[in-house]
């Protein structure tokens, strides 16, 4: 059972937290002179997003998007799902979308796409692990908490099935 399975952690809950304080000052610098639409992409941003924005010190609107791309696989066949729309209107407003990790980039590719035709004011993306090895969509975040190699990670909001998001750290399993 892969519960049983032994566990090889990348990033502490310690780590995690240090870095997500370094983004949020870096979000809340590079936005200081207005509020922002942060929008998290459920269900695997969901707690990075509220770890986020509670660092930043800039008005923030929060809303949530949702996609389907991986079903219970450990990689994307690359067909992106938008399942729900964001509420809030987001024409002439800046927008971050926050999402947990960018691999292929196909959904955050997508999601831009799907923003864009609302008329924000900017785009801009954040996810709290990048794995460029993986990408085949022409993205590039432009806040990341941590780039790894090409492994399947789970937890802090990452699943492996319909489980593990609720473990405080990223760990892959040591087989």
């Amino acid at each position: 059972m892969e519960f049983e399975k032994k566990r090889k952690i990348l990033f502490s809950k310690e780590e995690i937290s240090k870095r997500v304080s370094e983004l949020g000052e870096e979000i809340s610098r590079d936005y200081r002179e207005g509020e922002i639409v942060v929008i998290s992409l459920l269900r695997g941003s969901f707690i990075f997003a509220a770890d986020l924005v509670r660092e930043i010190n800039v008005p923030v609107n929060m809303d949530f998007i949702t996609t389907s791309s991986y079903g219970h696989d450990e990689t994307s066949p690359g067909i992106v799902e938008i399942i729900t729309d964001v509420r809030t209107d987001i024409k002439g407003k800046d927008v971050l979308i926050v999402d947990d990790i960018i691999d292929s980039g196909h959904t955050m590719k997508k999601v831009i796409e799907f923003i864009s035709i609302k008329e924000p004011k900017s785009i801009k993306t954040c996810c709290m692990l990048d794995k460029p090895s993986r990408r085949e969509a022409n993205i590039s975040p432009d806040y990341v908490g941590f780039t790894i190699p090409d492994v399947f990670i789970v937890g802090y909001g990452l699943n492996y099935g319909d489980f593990y998001r609720n473990i405080p750290y990223i760990f892959t399993f040591d087989d």
